[in-house]
């Protein structure tokens, strides 16, 4: 039977989670991916241990932290973008919220990188992505020879474009323009062939933003 107190225990545990990861995402959009679970807890409020009871590692920590930024700030543009009638035009909402997103929590990312958890979070992106793409080719708006493994190294592309800019700027929208002018179907010179994407590993040196939103087995 369910008690008054266990609700609020369950309800302080709550609180302590929101706490704590909202405090993660701060600490390391100052700090930096790397930073220490200590600053983490005495920004939450929180101690070392009631974090550790939460988020066992950082490796979990950096997951929850990532998908709290995504539920807020991508998932309700990724739903407007697949009820969108016209596909392109949802194609463009869900590529600025992902790299707003993008810029707003690149550190976050960067930690989710380095603990490997980035593609498993990130994959119904991709999925939403593609699938949109495939709407914009049924329905004549986007070019025909475009296979999903474009979609993910366009956006591997664009993300790119946020390390040589401010965490402020918007210089990324300009490459947005560019990319959709790329993707037209009007005026289209005819692609070369596509090369399967490589495994992890089998490049000499991969930057390691160009691993951000790798799908599943990427």
């Amino acid at each position: 039977m369910t008690t008054d107190a266990s609700r609020r225990l369950r309800a302080d545990a709550a609180r302590n989670s929101e706490r704590i990861l909202r405090a993660a995402r701060e600490v390391f959009a100052e700090s930096g991916p790397d930073a220490m679970l200590d600053d983490i807890a005495r920004r939450a409020g929180v101690g070392i241990a009631t974090l550790y009871r939460r988020f066992p590692n950082k490796e979990e920590l950096v997951r929850a932290a990532l998908e709290q930024s995504i539920a807020e700030q991508l998932s309700p543009a990724t739903e407007q973008a697949l009820s969108d009638d016209n596909p392109r035009q949802g194609l463009v909402t869900l590529l600025e919220a992902a790299l707003s997103m993008v810029a707003r929590e690149r550190n976050t990312l960067a930690a989710a990188d380095n603990a490997g958890v980035t593609a498993d979070v990130t994959a119904p992106f991709l999925d939403s992505l593609v699938l949109l793409t495939r709407r914009g080719q049924q329905a004549g708006l986007i070019r025909a020879d475009l296979v999903p493994d474009d979609m993910q190294r366009i956006m591997g592309m664009l993300i790119s474009v946020l390390w040589s800019t401010g965490p402020q700027s918007d210089g990324w929208r300009r490459y947005v323009s560019l990319v959709l002018d790329g993707l037209s179907p009007v005026g289209a010179t005819p692609l070369p062939p596509a090369v399967p994407v490589l495994e992890c590993g089998k490049t000499n040196a991969e930057p390691s933003e160009a691993r951000r939103f790798r799908p599943r087995g990427g």
